[in-house]
């Protein structure tokens, strides 16, 4: 198995995507608070930074809460772009506080512990009936015929998505986020214009029939939520949704196959698994660990800030690696060992603060089951050739995970 040594920060390499951790070390050594030119942010490479910074009020996932973009010495997006950011900014990952407050509190009343929990025999009856068939065909793609259909059926089941609806949504979602690149193309930008569009046009229409003819779903949920007379309007529901259904599945499909990937990469780890299922708890967490499917996060800094000794002012972009800060030596003993019964592990997978993943407690329960059912039922499970990462970088995922049974 190749690794290359890559010390330079460079996300659109495809070595550096498949193997990011040299360069990590590089600038927590040596460059923790660093410019990086090409796309005019701030590296952010320690994980007491990361974290103190996903929680500093001082910084947001928007500006545009305080200020307008040329108010804040940005330009203004594109106008093609207005439907994408229509969408977009309808839901709470991409605004502030008030609104987000908001809107988190109403989607809490349709999204509680409760209802998630009581979602894991289902979970467990959709991982045992896809990992059978993937037995049944003596292997194939762990990807395609686990790892994906699992978390979209979860969702979809959720929010009331009809079944023969569903093959629409993973290349809708896919779409969205390449958006969500460093510097996208534009053909990028217009493909995540026009999948933003069909996926909201679709919701929407969705929407208007739960409101006149409720089901038990989330949309239906949502639509019917009040708190104090408040409730969504049509694009906050149609957002909420978007955003539930991307995250909702994006993540969770890369973190399964790049956590099996690391599994057959340490074959000590994946014996001591087998032999005591009931370390899959710690396993998930230091899995998300390991290779977090969500290498960046950006926020905007809204006042002048010091981070390490840095000034950094306001009006550019932070970029918090999380997958350096999940490798911090810092706060993780022997970092770069993949240790599934790790018991000391603050992982910022799911980032920290009022943006805090809404869907960790989902996340978690579907890569339980899912590897679960696999080690249940595909004891001899292996690996039928060395996978490809995908070209992206912030949202990082294999393009697909060829097995045996």
């Amino acid at each position: 198995m190749r690794m290359v040594c890559i010390v330079k920060f460079d996300p659109w390499n495809p070595e550096f995507i498949a193997h990011p951790y040299d360069a990590y070390r590089h600038l927590r050594e040596n460059d923790p608070v660093g410019f990086f030119e090409p796309t005019g942010q701030w590296l952010i490479a320690r994980h007491a930074d990361v974290n103190a910074l996903l929680r500093d009020r001082r910084l947001g996932r928007s500006y545009l809460h305080m200020a307008t973009h040329e108010e804040f010495g940005r330009q203004p997006e594109p106008e093609f772009q207005e439907p994408f950011w229509r969408v977009v900014r309808a839901g709470m990952l991409d605004v502030e506080p008030p609104v987000h407050t908001r809107l988190r509190r109403l989607v809490s009343k349709a999204f509680t512990p409760r209802m998630v929990e009581s979602l894991r025999p289902r979970v467990r009856k959709i991982a045992t009936e896809l990992t059978e068939g993937l037995v049944e065909r003596g292997g194939g793609d762990l990807l395609a015929e686990v790892a994906e259909p699992l978390p979209v059926t979860v969702i979809a089941e959720m929010l009331g998505v009809p079944e023969a609806d569903r093959h629409l949504l993973r290349p809708w979602s896919a779409d969205i986020c390449g958006m969500y690149e460093l510097n996208p193309s534009l053909e990028a930008q217009h493909t995540a214009v026009r999948a933003a569009q069909e996926f909201a046009e679709y919701l929407r229409d969705l929407a208007r029939i739960r409101r006149d003819r409720p089901g038990d779903d989330m949309i239906s949920a949502l639509a019917q939520v009040v708190d104090d007379g408040d409730r969504l309007t049509e694009d906050e529901l149609v957002g909420t949704c978007v955003l539930l259904l991307n995250a909702g599945h994006e993540a969770t499909v890369n973190a399964t196959g790049s956590g099996w990937w690391a599994l057959f990469r340490n074959p000590g780890e994946l014996e001591r698994l087998r032999a005591d299922p009931g370390l899959m708890p710690t396993a998930v967490e230091e899995l998300l660990r390991w290779d977090t499917p969500a290498q960046m996060f950006e926020r905007w800094v809204l006042e002048d800030i010091e981070v390490g000794g840095v000034t950094i002012p306001r009006g550019v972009e932070v970029a918090l690696l999380f997958g350096s800060a999940n490798r911090d030596p810092e706060v993780f003993a022997d970092p770069d060992r993949l240790d599934i019964g790790r018991v000391d592990n603050p992982h910022i997978s799911f980032g920290a603060g009022i943006h805090f993943c809404l869907g960790a407690p989902l996340a978690r329960i579907e890569m339980a089951e899912s590897f679960g059912a696999l080690l249940r039922l595909a004891p001899r499970l292996a690996l039928a050739e060395e996978p490809a990462w995908k070209p992206s970088y912030v949202i990082r995922g294999l393009e697909s995970l060829k097995v045996t049974v």
